[in-house]
């Protein structure tokens, strides 16, 4: 073999070698689903473009949705083509639901967020700065949102939900070119599950490391007041919710907020049902059972005790009502910033929970959601 003919396999040879190399390099960083909790969401991520898949947006969820997050130079192969595909980090966005809006805040960009259906119900103090002052548009509500206007803002992206298989509002939204990320925080069921949903917007802002250094501190502070409920020497009675509309409502057993209850070492008493909705009771039947119940947490529609017996005055039948261990959650302008904040911020939720039912446990912590009915 000539010099001239094995110095040509030789270079031929480092060619391949460096465009192999190159080739491996450009494709995957780690294609392991970084979502360790909630059951509803994986994200994926690999050179210059990330895979978010949303698999249960709504219970029983006929069919799962695919979205790439493409960064900048990023380059999409074809064969993903066909799904979604979203240019992060993003830079305007709408959301529908209250529990989104604390993610844009805990990643600092509250200010991305151009329109929100029922501006009324938000609670967040920086967001309703940016209501004051005309920077958040009216989407009228999630049943009729208004398209025209949506079209008028051309978000890059909205943030969905649904509550099953027919979203005729969201598909018309899509017909119209808007694009559409499906959002099921609500229907997790686990608190750090729910929780977790933080990182697909820490995805939608290219932001992940900081989406996922927030919920880890959320995680370890979570466990670590579990920790502290496992010390405690009782297990109080709990009977939640109040009457609306002639029937009390409360929730099943396997659900969300009662998850809470447990962990903090409360018996609540309908936790031997099965279900992860609501249950609606005669006040007789709730009467019975939980007369002698010794905390009570109430839906949040009542500021006092006196409020709660002039809607309904046999109330003070029970225990917790006789004794004044009945909480309620603190009211903020725009709606209850239980309802928004809490799915986010489950370690807050939990110490709460601890503090009412075992003082002893968390001496100097001071109640963020809840307040005693006076």
């Amino acid at each position: 073999m000539s010099v001239f003919r094995f110095s040509f396999y030789l270079i031929v040879a480092f060619l391949f070698v460096q465009c192999k190399k190159e080739t491996d390099s450009t494709v995957v960083i780690s294609n392991e689903n970084t979502v360790k909790y909630a059951k509803g969401f994986t994200i994926q991520n690999y050179d210059g473009y990330s895979i978010v898949t949303v698999s249960n947006p709504w219970p029983k969820a006929n069919k799962s949705y695919t979205y790439i997050l493409k960064k900048r130079k990023g380059i999409v192969p074809d064969s993903l083509k066909s799904n979604l595909i979203i240019s992060v980090p993003i830079q305007k966005i709408v959301v529908t639901s209250t529990t989104h809006i604390p993610s844009l805040e805990m990643l600092g960009v509250e200010k991305t967020l151009i329109g929100f259906p029922n501006l009324d119900y938000i609670s967040s103090e920086k967001v309703r700065a940016l209501i004051d002052n005309k920077k958040i548009k009216e989407l009228g509500n999630n049943q009729s949102l208004n398209t025209e206007v949506l079209i008028d803002l051309q978000p890059d992206m909205i943030m969905g939900y649904g509550i099953d298989n027919n979203n005729p509002t969201l598909d018309n939204l899509e017909k119209n070119g808007l694009k559409i990320v499906l959002n099921g925080d609500w229907n997790e069921q686990s608190p750090l599950g729910k929780a977790e949903w933080i990182k697909l917007f820490g995805a939608l802002y290219d932001q992940q490391e900081k989406a996922n250094e927030l919920f880890s501190k959320i995680e370890q502070d979570y466990l670590k007041t579990l920790k502290i409920a496992q010390k405690a020497l009782s297990n109080p009675t709990v009977l939640v919710g109040d009457m609306f509309e002639d029937k009390w409502n409360l929730p099943q057993g396997n659900s969300w907020g009662c998850s809470f209850i447990k962990e903090a070492k409360g018996n609540y008493l309908w936790a031997e049902t099965t279900g992860t909705g609501s249950l609606s009771l005669s006040f007789e039947t709730v009467l019975e059972k939980a007369k002698n119940a010794e905390f009570w947490f109430t839906s949040g529609q009542f500021s006092s005790l006196e409020a709660m017996t002039n809607a309904n005055p046999h109330y003070n039948q029970f225990k917790a009502f006789q004794n004044k261990n009945v909480y309620s959650f603190i009211r903020k302008k725009g709606g209850v910033l239980y309802y928004e904040l809490a799915p986010n911020r489950p370690d807050l939720v939990l110490k709460d929970l601890v503090k009412i039912l075992h003082p002893e446990l968390l001496k100097s912590y001071e109640l963020y959601f809840f307040e005693k009915l006076q």
